[in-house]
């Protein structure tokens, strides 16, 4: 007996200059017959709903040159078992009318909800949201939290599920969410052997982090980069606040001012940050052990790391590990 999960047809949502990436993601998920899946796999309908009302049968503007030409429109989507919201293209704006009447309509009935990217503006702009923790791109929590208070953003996290509704964050995570539907409808050996046609990461959990990189400034004279530069390079070492104050040449207290002033964040915060950076460096281009690895960047042993990996990263650093390592990784050599 064949299959077939409940959540079986698709309705992804495509409005006026939405970016090509998060409209891609989908389609080459549940829209396209893939050996070694389930079969029937997804019905994918592409739903345009254009301004005006326009929709089925007139063609949709995405990003730059790319046109959405398509039969369906707001009737698909509001039939559809699961609908998709890509990124919206002004996030400052209001999504369109249409749109937002068909999802709370959909979703009455009893359709999944899911936005990826800021997508999670237009869903928020239903009411669907309200009083849930919701998920978005990193750089647009600020903006998301002034317009949306009523919704508990966590911008750090992959994607949060409610069951009746989801929210992505950005780009790859568009990827991670679509396994993740498919893993809920047609299991873990479906959605592993997609993630494996797909070169993807099997599993990273919603919960997981946003991998947001923080670079250090550049060197000015006028700064505390060279500072900042010396400490990088020696996190191997147990620095404390005074180390650092000796180095820059002032007193704890001037420096901790300073450095609130250029960072945005405290001496030993910033520390912490760059060991786990550190950490996340060792564990994706080497075969180092957790023990070793959490002694070359300053923090001690394998617990230690353990803890303040996933409390800053979202997983353990052998899950980190196993998702991100490099093919062709060598054990780099001790500082």
């Amino acid at each position: 007996m064949r299959y077939i999960p409940a959540m079986r047809s698709i309705a992804l949502a495509v409005t006026p200059g939405m970016p090509i990436f998060d409209l891609a993601v989908p389609c080459h998920v549940f829209g396209s017959d893939r050996p070694g899946l389930p079969d029937p796999w997804y019905e994918l309908r592409v739903c345009a709903i254009g301004p005006g009302g326009e929709g089925a049968g007139a063609p949709v503007a995405a990003r730059s040159w790319f046109a959405a030409h398509t039969p369906y429109g707001t009737e698909e989507l509001i039939a559809a078992d699961t609908v998709i919201v890509p990124a919206s293209a002004d996030v400052r704006g209001d999504p369109p009318r249409e749109l937002i009447h068909a999802l709370r309509e959909a979703h009455g009935r009893g359709a999944r909800i899911v936005s990826l990217c800021s997508g999670a503006f237009t869903l928020a702009a239903t009411g669907l949201l309200d009083g849930r923790t919701a998920a978005t791109h990193w750089m647009y929590a600020a903006l998301f939290a002034e317009r949306y208070p009523a919704v508990r953003l966590d911008p750090s996290v992959l994607y949060v599920d409610h069951g009746d509704v989801l929210t992505g964050a950005g780009s790859t995570a568009c990827i991670d969410v679509c396994l993740h539907l498919v893993r809920e409808d047609y299991g873990t050996e479906a959605a592993n052997t997609l993630a494996r046609q797909l070169v993807a990461p099997a599993h990273r959990p919603g919960g997981q982090a946003q991998y947001i990189e923080a670079p250090l400034p550049e060197r000015t004279d006028d700064s505390l980069a060279p500072l900042l530069h010396w400490a990088a390079e020696r996190l191997h070492e147990p620095l404390t606040v005074a180390d650092l104050a000796r180095r820059a040449h002032t007193s704890p207290r001037t420096l901790a001012r300073r450095f609130h002033a250029a960072t945005g964040t405290t001496p030993l915060r910033w520390l912490q940050g760059q060991r786990i950076a550190r950490a996340r460096e060792l564990l994706e281009g080497g075969d180092l052990p957790v023990d070793r690895i959490a002694e070359l960047c300053g923090l001690g042993t394998a617990a230690n790391l353990r803890r303040h990996f996933t409390r800053a990263v979202g997983v353990p650093p052998h899950d980190y590990r196993r998702a991100f390592r490099t093919r062709e990784a060598r054990t780099p050599s001790a500082v």
